[in-house]
């Protein structure tokens, strides 16, 4: 198969400052890439968070991946300002109103041996919606990571890398997308 037919899949670390666009803005996420082919992002990573984004120039699969409808599990590791508190896990499970929605209930859970992260798995995607859900409960979130789409995960993927996804990611990605 010629380059030029092949899609692309990656899976890029995204540092903090980074703008999830392919606007022709300062510090966009395809200049910081710098990809030799054209590729889009699929879905958003606000400004202030880092981790895990997908990228790609297969259209047909971004909306499968992105809609709500389809319930994706995205993971993240949350870094707070103050501890934890048991009530405040407990009711960010179970949904919160964060002023234009209710989300969905989601999985919680504290990290060991550390006072003030918890990883949380999201179903769905709103606007800042971890930041907004914490700031219910008067917390600041300090740190943001996406460590998880589905089953493709950050691992040892150093800020402001990318790397292909393997056969094996890919195979498993696209048979959840049926």
């Amino acid at each position: 198969m010629s380059q030029q037919n092949k899609f692309i899949y990656i899976a890029y670390n995204k540092p903090v400052g980074i703008v999830c666009t392919t606007e022709k803005i300062e510090g966009n996420i395809i200049d910081a890439i710098k990809h030799p082919e054209r590729i889009i992002p699929i879905g958003r990573l606000d400004k202030d968070s880092e981790g895990l984004i997908l990228l790609t120039n297969d259209s047909s699969i971004i909306n499968k991946i992105i809609h709500p409808d389809f319930e994706h599990e995205k993971e993240y590791l949350v870094t707070l300002n103050l501890p934890l508190r048991n009530q405040f896990l407990k009711e960010l499970a179970e949904g919160v109103n964060i002023g234009d929605a209710i989300t969905k209930p989601c999985k919680i859970k504290a990290e060991p041996n550390a006072r003030r992260i918890f990883r949380i798995v999201l179903k769905q995607g709103l606007n800042r919606q971890i930041r907004r859900m914490c700031n219910v409960f008067k917390y600041q979130v300090i740190k943001l990571e996406r460590v998880r789409i589905m089953n493709i995960k950050l691992g040892k993927l150093k800020t402001g890398e990318w790397r292909d996804l393997s056969e094996d990611e890919l195979n498993e990605l696209v048979g959840q997308l049926k």
